[in-house]
Formats: structure tokens, C-alpha cells, sequence
């Protein structure tokens, strides 16, 4: 039997909880009266689609009539007619409606909202000073006050290929063209802040700044270059730099000599606190948030390393390993160690090289494998089966290769025309 207003009426009044079907002519709609109580009712219409049985909510009784819940259901069916699905089609229709209502958001909004969101996410606090200067210079002067709603693809590649003039030793010519690494880093960070729009529902449709598939297939393409490596100190100089290196006095210079010993980045020294090493066990423990594959590191400490550490000046709050000349609880400036290397007139080689000094030395005069050597450095694992070969982090035999390395580094130095001999470590 089909509902009527007085047994709807009724219904609701008793409260009884059920499912109460309007039949007759609309039985084959599947409309159902859904009661829960005497203060909770709604409406629900029951189909099929692909085979399978559904529901789907058409309101509150209180809010849709007897009539006006028919009238929804029959609308779902017409859609069912078409082969569409009624409450996937209703999703998108009230995303549509609250894209149409929300407030228009222009795209110097968006970026501003996106980095506060995400910089406390950022491991380090330059980054978002970096997002910040990139996009004012580039993208807010011809993306900032447009509606983020309305940047398509042409508007992304007016803003990487805007005319760009010869300054600090880049040519002139167009943003990709000239100044290739910083467009490609925009590109990534305008499609950052335009997926993140999309998300919150300022914008629809494909992310027109994505790189494949699209922008790529519009820009030039990159032109091979040679790899500019950083300038290294051959190993067979090392024992004689770095005796010269132990004559030399001050926080940079010991700076320089743990980073030779430990194969470390700069970052990693300069920001190395007390509470990371363990001087006892002879482990220098990098947290994840200042390595640069955002994964802890340990290193094993030499002998002389430690002694190192050991003779070094600490400042009450300061908890820096190596403290800075402006004190304050402050550590060494990035460029510290690069001045220690041009007051020993060797500007012709980089503190970063000495890894690559450290990684010919592991494979021409020892027998350790490759892998240990990029443990050492802390590279990024790509490679499955190393993956699973590297699980235990070859601790051990690192231990021997830190070892080794100390025992090379404070050598004494060949005198010319000798034989350099080849040092074998344990594999």
C-alpha cells in the first residue's frame, strides 16, 4: 500500500523504529519512510545498480514532505535511466554548489595559506622563506590578484617563460631558458599551491602546472651539459693536508678536520649538538630532521675523532659541538669551513669534495664494498636488493672502514717520489 500524508503523520507520531515502503504505483521506486524514533525520521530510496543493492538518504521527514520525497526519488531514477549513478551525481553537484559559493580566493591567497600550512612540515626554516621570495618575484606579479579559479595552462607558461635580463652571470633570455633550475622549482611549487586549491575547493578541473604529460611537452628541453663536480683533494695529498690542517687554530679549522674524518656534509657538522654523540660508544646519532634522505644516520667515531671532540670548548647553553665566533648559543656560520680552506690557499678544492676524496680512497686502496662506502656517505638507497642487503646498516664493518680512514687521514704524509701504499681494509 502506498503512504499517505495522515499515515506518515502517524508514523512519525508513534515512533515505532522501522522501514515502512511506499508501494503501490511507486513501489517500484523503492521509497521508504526510515523511522527511529519519535523525533528521528527520514527518507531513503532503495536500488540497483551493477548488480547491487543500494541506498540513498533523500532527507529528513521534517524537512521533505510526502510528495517532495517522492519527486527526489523519481529524479534518482531518471538518472538511473541514464546510466548514472544518483549519488555520485549529487557529490559532484554540491561540490559544484560550494565551489559557486565560496569565497573567491585569488592565488597570492592560496600560496600565503599553503606555506603557513606547510612550514612547520618544512626541515628546514629557509624553505619557506625561499617559496616566499621565488613566488613574489616570479609568479605573484602576473598570477597574485587573479582568481585561483581562473589560472589555466597558458598562465603558467607566461610566468616560466617571461623575459628575464643578464645578472650574476646568467644570461638573458626567458625564466626557463636563462634560469632553469629556479623555473622548474617554481613550476613544482605553483602546481603544489594549485593541487592544494583544488583540494579546498577554490578551483577545478586538471592542475594546469603539472609537468607530465603537459608543461613538458610545451618548454624547451634541457640542453645536456657536463656534470660540474665539486673540486676534491686527491687522497694521496690527504695525510699532508691534513697535518697542515692540525697546525691551524680555531673552531673551523677542528670543524673541517671532524667532517674530513667523519664524511660528512657541512649541514651535518655545523648543526651537530652534544646530545647526538655518544662519546663513550664512539656513534654520532643524525636525527632525520637534518639529514638530507630524512632518515637517522649514525657514524662511527674514529679514535681520533673522539679525541677531537674531546678537546673541544663547550659554552654554558650552547649545545652546539662547534660553537661560533658570535657566541650566544649560536654554532658555525655554512661558510666557515670554505674560509678555513682559502686561508690555507687551497680555494682551488671544497669542504663537500673531500666525500668525494673519502670515496676514491675506499675504492682504489681498500677492499671494502661499494656499499659500505655509501652507507658512510649516507646516500639514498634506490636499488631493492641493496635495499635489503644495507638492513642491518653494515654497522660493523663501518666501524673498521671509520677506523681505517682515521688512522690514513692522520698518516704521516709520503714524501714525494715515494710509493704510495695501498691500504687493505677487512671487507
Amino acid at each position: 500500500m502506498s503512504l499517505t500524508v495522515k499515515k506518515v503523520a502517524a508514523l512519525r507520531r508513534r515512533g515505532l523504529p522501522g522501514r515502512y515502503l511506499d508501494g503501490g504505483n511507486t513501489g517500484e521506486r523503492g521509497l521508504y519512510l526510515i523511522i527511529q524514533g519519535r523525533r528521528a525520521a527520514h527518507w531513503e530510496l532503495r536500488f540497483q545498480l551493477n548488480g547491487k543493492s543500494r541506498w540513498m538518504g533523500l532527507g529528513s521527514a521534517r524537512v521533505f514532505s510526502l510528495s517532495k520525497a517522492r519527486q527526489r526519488a523519481k529524479e534518482a531514477h531518471e538518472k538511473l535511466a541514464d546510466k548514472l549513478d544518483p549519488i555520485s551525481a549529487r557529490r559532484a553537484e554540491r561540490a559544484a554548489n560550494a565551489l559557486a559559493e565560496a569565497k573567491i580566493k585569488t592565488f597570492r591567497e592560496c600560496a600565503e595559506e599553503f606555506i603557513a600550512a606547510n612550514r612547520d612540515q618544512w626541515r628546514n626554516p629557509k624553505h619557506g622563506a625561499q617559496w616566499t621570495a621565488t613566488l613574489a618575484t616570479y609568479a605573484f606579479p602576473l598570477l597574485g590578484k587573479l582568481s585561483v579559479a581562473d589560472i589555466d595552462t597558458g598562465r603558467v607558461l607566461k610566468v616560466l617563460e617571461q623575459p628575464v635580463k643578464a645578472e650574476r652571470g646568467y644570461p638573458a633570455g626567458t625564466l626557463w631558458t636563462a634560469r632553469r633550475e629556479t623555473a622548474s622549482r617554481l613550476r613544482g611549487r605553483i602546481e603544489s599551491i594549485l593541487g592544494w586549491a583544488t583540494v579546498r575547493g577554490y578551483r577545478s578541473g586538471d592542475n594546469p602546472a603539472r609537468w607530465s604529460d603537459h608543461i613538458e611537452a610545451a618548454v624547451a628541453k634541457k640542453a645536456k651539459v657536463e656534470v660540474e663536480h665539486h673540486a676534491a683533494l686527491a687522497y694521496a695529498e690527504l695525510p699532508t693536508f691534513m697535518e697542515a690542517l692540525r697546525e691551524r687554530e680555531g673552531v673551523a679549522a677542528r670543524a673541517l678536520e671532524f667532517t674530513i674524518l667523519t664524511a660528512a656534509r657541512t649541514g651535518e657538522t655545523i648543526g651537530a649538538t652534544w646530545d647526538e654523540i655518544d662519546l663513550d660508544a664512539a656513534i654520532w646519532v643524525i636525527p632525520g630532521s637534518r639529514m638530507k634522505a630524512g632518515k637517522a644516520h649514525r657514524v662511527p667515531l674514529s679514535d681520533h675523532t673522539v679525541k677531537l671532540l674531546r678537546s673541544l670548548h663547550t659554552e654554558a647553553n650552547n649545545d652546539h659541538v662547534f660553537i661560533g665566533a658570535q657566541g650566544g648559543g649560536a654554532g658555525l656560520s655554512t661558510a666557515s669551513m670554505t674560509a678555513v680552506l682559502k686561508r690555507m690557499a687551497r680555494g682551488d678544492i671544497t669542504v663537500h669534495g673531500f666525500r668525494s676524496t673519502f670515496t676514491d680512497w675506499v675504492a682504489e686502496q681498500t677492499a671494502y664494498p661499494s656499499e659500505v662506502a655509501d652507507m658512510a656517505l649516507a646516500h639514498v638507497v634506490s636499488d631493492k636488493v641493496e635495499a635489503a642487503y644495507r638492513r642491518g646498516a653494515l654497522l660493523e664493518k663501518r666501524k673498521r672502514l671509520a677506523a681505517d680512514w682515521g688512522r690514513y687521514c692522520t698518516s704521516a704524509p709520503v714524501a714525494t717520489g715515494a710509493t704510495v701504499t695501498p691500504l687493505r681494509g677487512r671487507s
